[in-house]
């Protein structure tokens, strides 16, 4: 997989449009192909480069993971391993091009254009399946394998997905004779059109099946209950989701398989609540604490940390611990656990308790010093934070 950015390599900007897309490596393709290139490696290395970019960008959900979390993101619970051969790329996006080669206007039709049209389809892909995986904040923070259970549609055993009892097998489709494809010729005043479709009775196949599986009942699947593997990793947060290629329900016939698409979901935390990659823990000490000072100990995600509470701490002090919050998903490093201090104030006293709080009150070190609270700067910014 290429490294370079998707954008940087078709010249486009990130909020181009299809059209633009489309057009960019269309010139691109024509410009590095290896046929006008003949014997030059860095101009198909380039070529192979720009299909990989195209393959991205033009499609919807690949482009999402591609901008929120980089090539990273391409590879969380798939195997992507880009191209093996100019086959693959000549047929993926053969939408874009006219022919039966992606080249076949400007080249003719070579061995590549032939190869493909032989090429018949197998079997009809699986739908993709999506689940909701409900993670804890300490999940989040370290990573973690998880075992999902899900009811899907797996490979017919008895026939191997084929959907044809062991011992009949297949005939040749009568209605396209073993082609896949119908041709319907039409003729007008301006010339001949043919009109090329796939073949509704064998779906492409060319054969048809003699008789059904008997477990399946020709579908080449059933639906049973499974188990998938899933590995998280750490920083993940509530609306990412990850695909995991071929884990959705099997294709019928021997079709391709569908995607499980996993989506993450946040529990809500006793203790703790999530800002970005920093975590936020309220503390609350005693007056005493808060005038005299202590050493006082706080759960973090994963362990417990003492902090110091300096003498005379007021009330919204905020004390940051490094390095204990959630690790960032795409870089490396942490966020911070924010300790936000409150000073606790009790709701109910004993006689002895109030007279010795009375004696205090007298104290000038004590009672808080006189000045408007309209004027103070200090608490005109905290309202307007707390309102902003």
């Amino acid at each position: 997989m290429s490294k370079r950015d998707y954008y940087d390599i078709l010249g486009v900007s990130r909020n181009a449009g299809i059209d633009e897309i489309k057009t960019n490596y269309r010139k691109l393709a024509m410009q590095l192909h290896p046929d006008r290139n003949p014997g030059d490696k860095t101009s198909e290395d380039k070529f192979k480069e720009a299909s990989e970019a195209y393959e991205i960008l033009s499609d919807s959900d690949k482009r999402h993971r591609y901008d929120q979390y980089g090539h990273d993101g391409l590879r969380m619970g798939r195997d992507y391993s880009g191209f093996s051969n100019f086959d693959d790329i000549f047929s993926h996006f053969s939408d874009i091009f006219a022919g039966g080669s992606i080249f076949d206007d400007f080249f003719g039709t070579g061995s590549r254009g032939r190869g493909r049209s032989q090429r018949r389809p197998v079997g009809e892909r699986g739908s993709d399946m999506k689940i909701q995986l409900h993670l804890t904040l300490e999940e989040i923070a370290t990573g973690i394998e998880k075992t999902l259970k899900l009811k899907r549609y797996l490979v017919c055993e008895d026939c191997r997905g084929t959907g044809a009892k062991a011992s009949s097998g297949f005939q040749t489709c009568q209605q396209c004779n073993g082609q896949g494809q119908v041709r319907q010729v039409t003729r007008s005043m301006f010339g001949q059109f043919v009109n090329i479709s796939t073949c509704n009775v064998c779906n492409g196949s060319g054969q048809i099946i003699r008789e059904l599986c008997e477990k399946c009942r020709g579908e080449g699947r059933f639906q049973a209950e499974d188990t998938v593997k899933v590995n998280i990793p750490a920083g993940v947060e509530g609306g990412n989701y990850m695909p995991i290629r071929s884990k959705g329900n099997a294709g019928r016939r021997g079709g391709e398989a569908g995607d499980l698409i996993v989506i993450i979901n946040e529990k809500e935390h006793p203790e703790f609540i999530r800002q970005g990659d920093d975590v936020i823990y309220h503390l609350t000490i005693s007056y005493p604490s808060a005038v005299l000072g202590d050493d006082v100990e706080v759960p973090t995600l994963l362990s417990k940390e003492k902090i110091k509470i300096s003498a005379g701490m007021q009330p919204g002090t905020v004390i940051r611990l490094k390095d204990k919050g959630i690790p960032h998903l795409n870089s490396n490093g942490k966020g911070s656990q924010l300790v936000y201090v409150n000073v606790y104030v009790p709701t109910s006293v004993n006689s002895k308790e109030k007279q010795t709080i009375k004696e205090l009150a007298k104290s000038e070190n004590i009672t808080p010093k006189k000045k408007s609270s309209h004027t103070d700067k200090d608490f005109i910014d905290k309202v307007k934070d707390a309102i902003f």
